[in-house]
């Protein structure tokens, strides 16, 4: 190897340490410039679309939160990236709105109302069939996808599991359109939770909504999520499933059931990303069999942002991601349709500048 060829790699390395400082100076000053426009010259937006903004991208948020746990969890333990992840989300929400569905079929006349139905004489037990249908189907497709399309490969290099999670999420997505067809369904919500319905918050002199669906939303998405840090930290499965993530051969060594936690962890990513699934369909309305895709590749956006392999990190990545979308494209004075080109932005230049995300990544020494 010549003087040169030994030299070019540091020589792209100084040239990398330059672009970037250059190319971060730049975003940074398109982002303020568009702001000081948006907020200083314009001026047009009073808080309350700010506040209603707010609102929006907490709730949204916390969905992303809940599937970008399923990532961290998976990867943390297989150091695999299962691009699945949405579709058992989409399972969800398919799940959860044939239960509405029938729910809504059901008769249940009184005296008073010969039409009422069973979502709107229960809806308290209506959503909960909804969501228990929608998480224990999603858990079960993630527990089979692991059985079939990752076990037999977990020797194999890293890159054939990515391939096979890949083509995993396509075989959802067309098993979902030959049995369910390509139409676009709306949720059909019991009253107690219907779509648009909400608190009013007055804010100089406007008002704000605060919907049902979306408190119930975040609400849930956050009591899911510290139900979650509690098996973690505190339950025998959770000690099994750091110690998995640590070192796999010295867990076996320990008696523990390296294939069962491995199951599991895909059992409870499923159970989040069911969750997330209904939830959506209830705050959303819209199922198809592509619902999952889009949420979640932000959700792994948020991971990447938090920090893969950190469940914090993938909660606080997730609500920052939801904010960041909804608040973005009114900030910078854009239209709302590149939401999207915002989020990916945003893991591009993750991926460029912090790697290991806001919090870092958590991850065995061995594997690092």
């Amino acid at each position: 190897m010549t003087t040169e060829e030994k030299s070019s790699p540091i020589k792209q390395r100084d040239l990398g340490k330059i672009i970037r400082p250059i190319f971060g100076a730049l975003v940074a000053a398109f982002v303020l410039w568009r702001l000081y426009i948006v907020f200083i010259i314009e001026a047009k937006y009073g808080p309350q679309v700010w506040v209603s903004l707010l609102i929006s991208g907490l709730i949204i948020g916390a969905v992303y939160s809940l599937i970008a746990i399923g990532y961290t969890l998976v990867y943390g333990i297989l150091l695999m990236i299962n691009f699945a992840h949405g579709e058992l989300m989409m399972v969800g929400t398919f799940a959860g709105y044939f239960i509405l569905e029938a729910a809504q079929a059901i008769k249940t006349p009184t005296a008073a109302n010969p039409d009422l139905v069973f979502a709107n004489a229960y809806p308290v037990l209506t959503i909960f069939l909804a969501f228990m249908v929608g998480m224990v189907v999603a858990a079960a497709v993630g527990y089979f996808l692991e059985k079939i399309a990752y076990r037999p490969l977990r020797g194999a290099p890293r890159l054939i599991p990515l391939i096979s999670a890949i083509g995993a999420s396509y075989v959802l997505q067309n098993i979902s359109l030959l049995l369910f067809s390509p139409q676009l369904r709306n949720y059909d919500n019991p009253d107690a939770l219907s779509r648009g319905d909400g608190w009013k918050l007055i804010i100089n002199e406007l008002p704000v909504n605060i919907p049902y669906t979306g408190v119930f939303t975040l609400v849930l998405s956050v009591v899911l999520m510290l139900v979650l840090l509690y098996i973690v930290k505190n339950t025998r499965l959770g000690k099994s499933m750091r110690a998995v993530a640590m070192d796999k051969n010295t867990a076996a060594l320990m008696g523990i059931n390296v294939n069962q936690t491995i199951s599991n962890t895909f059992i409870i990513s499923g159970l989040l990303a069911g969750a997330a699934g209904v939830m959506w369909g209830l705050h959303n309305a819209q199922v198809y069999n592509t619902v999952g895709f889009i949420p979640g590749i932000k959700a792994f956006t948020a991971a990447v942002f938090g920090g893969i392999g950190n469940i914090g990190g993938a909660m606080i990545g997730g609500m920052v991601i939801g904010m960041i979308e909804s608040i973005g494209p009114t900030a910078l004075g854009i239209s709302y349709q590149l939401k999207d080109v915002i989020a990916f932005a945003i893991l591009i230049s993750v991926l460029i500048f912090k790697p290991s995300g806001i919090l870092g990544e958590v991850l065995a020494e061995e594997k690092v």
